[in-house]
């Protein structure tokens, strides 16, 4: 009955493509993959064969592909990122900018161009696919499949989400990516917020330079990656209105912020026996997320020092050469279980780098939090945090031990950080669905109904002259300019005969008279 069960449940599920990103945005993708694999769907991810995290499975198909580059330079590659984020320059920020693009757009060129992988995609017969579009090879292979398309993700760079989901985005009180301003800006920052909004365009294009090219010669027609983005059915969006600022959506944008926040497990015996020895003062989780395990030895003993300034517990996932002034207090490892030591009663504080998972699991678990933001949107969302109380932001390229220290101890010791986080994770967990659940659900609409439709706005058909009612702008003006002077004629007209004729009367007048 069991193996009938089983042989049924596969036989009505369905069939979806994965093109994930690698890195930490694949932590909570593969869990949305797991739970659709148990509920009977046959899941084929689409995977480098050289990946920091993508990893074989036994929940799924895993389809690699060769690229140009091998496993060490992956390790290494990344490795160097997040050290180069401690002395991160303009020119430094350009150089990482430019090698991601060109190692990405080179890693979905050896994917499209896969000639036996490309057939064994189109010969499977996919209900849908599912992908990651910060870097767009999944939406090229949607087009290419024509198949109905989920997106899961953060964010897009120059708020091009919204724009391709044709949804409002008023500068006025939206901030830009990478503005680092709030939703209630003065008047300096609306310019600069302004300013950022303007460069946008320039910006995306030079970003996705690379794959508007490999998508228009692959897909053997011209082709904008905006035009691309706007093809996707469902937006699932990792966050949601407790912590994104309020803002106008469309319908087939769907937020599942909190995701990746789990029932709490119960601690292992090592690190159950280093919360329960650190006393009534209780413990600091201290980690800058999945990809950032080694910071530059200077930079690792300023931390160390302020570090030793507390009384709590701090444990550090580190895996670089312990500083040499590290405190007792602080104790290294190479891995911990984030999520189950931020549930525990005795955590007191948060030091993260401001990674979307690392925030929600502070949010989820009520810990105030210390943000240190290295790269990407982790600026934008230490911003969100801090605003709302739940936390303070340091900069890493000039935050000193007494910074780090005096940041620490307040949201350690002032009540109102601890208040407005858990009032935050209050709104968050008072929801009528676990946002995997509804992320799940989503998936399979995609795929039984192969697609959405019906949420597809239809601003999507429209230019830009005929969104902002420009021809309607100039119908109407023309229309006014014609009635004003069609008006002005006849009162002209009206004037000459009334003058006219009192002239004609004048003049009979005085001939009578002679």
């Amino acid at each position: 009955l069991v193996l009938f069960l089983a042989f049924w449940s596969l036989a009505e599920g369905g069939k979806l493509l994965v093109v994930p990103q690698d890195g930490s945005h694949w932590l909570s993708m593969r869990m949305v993959l797991e739970k659709l694999r148990e509920k009977g769907h046959e899941i084929v991810a689409v995977v480098p064969d050289a990946a920091l995290l993508l990893k074989s499975s036994q929940s799924f198909t895993i389809k690699t592909y060769s690229v140009p580059y091998t496993q060490e330079f992956v390790d290494r590659y990344y490795q160097e990122l997040g050290e180069k984020s401690f002395e991160l320059t303009l020119s430094v920020l350009i150089s990482n900018i430019s090698k991601l693009t060109d190692l990405f757009s080179s890693t979905c060129r050896h994917l499209l161009y896969n000639r036996e992988l490309m057939r064994y995609l189109q010969d499977s017969k996919f209900d849908a696919i599912m992908v990651d579009p910060v870097l767009p090879c999944g939406p090229i292979l949607a087009e290419y499949l024509s198949l109905p398309s989920v997106y899961f993700m953060r964010g897009l760079p120059c708020t091009l989400d919204y724009k391709a989901a044709q949804c409002p985005s008023p500068v006025s009180y939206v901030p830009r990516t990478f503005s680092s301003s709030s939703d209630h800006m003065t008047f300096p920052e609306r310019v600069k917020n302004f300013l950022i909004g303007l460069s946008e365009p320039l910006l995306c294009h030079l970003f996705y330079l690379n794959y508007e090219s490999l998508a228009s010669e692959f897909l053997q027609r011209d082709v904008t990656i905006q035009e691309l983005f706007s093809r996707a059915s469902v937006w699932l969006m990792r966050y949601d209105f407790v912590f994104e600022y309020p803002r106008p959506i469309m319908p087939n944008m769907v937020y599942v912020g909190g995701i990746n926040c789990l029932q709490k497990k119960p601690l292992s015996k090592e690190f159950e026996a280093m919360v329960n020895a650190s006393g009534e003062h209780g413990v600091v989780v201290f980690s800058l997320g999945s990809m950032v395990s080694e910071i530059p030895m200077k930079k690792a003993m300023e931390i160390a020092e302020a570090l030793g300034t507390v009384p709590q517990t701090v444990l550090w996932r580190y895996t670089g050469k312990a500083p040499p002034n590290l405190p007792k207090n602080v104790k290294l490892v190479k891995w911990l279980p984030q999520n189950d030591l931020l549930a525990h009663p005795k955590t007191r504080a948060f030091i993260t780098h401001g990674g979307s998972h690392g925030v929600y699991e502070g949010i989820c678990n009520a810990v105030p939090m210390v943000l240190m933001p290295l790269f990407g949107d982790q600026m934008d969302n230490a911003k969100r945090v801090e605003s709302r109380g739940a936390g303070l932001t340091l900069n890493i390229l000039e935050m000193t031990s007494d910074d780090i220290s005096a940041a620490l101890k307040a949201v350690i010791n002032d009540k109102k950080y601890k208040e407005n986080i858990q009032r935050l994770s209050d709104l968050h967990l008072d929801r009528p669905i676990h946002p995997l659940d509804l992320a799940v659900h989503w998936v399979e609409f995609v795929m039984r109904h192969k697609g959405a439709p019906h949420l597809r706005p239809a601003a999507h058909d429209l230019n830009w002259v005929q969104y902002h009612s420009l021809d309607v702008i100039a119908f109407l003006a023309a229309a006014a300019l014609l009635a004003l002077f069609i008006s002005f004629k006849c009162c002209l007209c009206c004037c000459r005969r009334c003058f006219c004729k009192k002239g004609r009367t004048r003049k009979a007048a005085k001939a009578k008279s002679h």
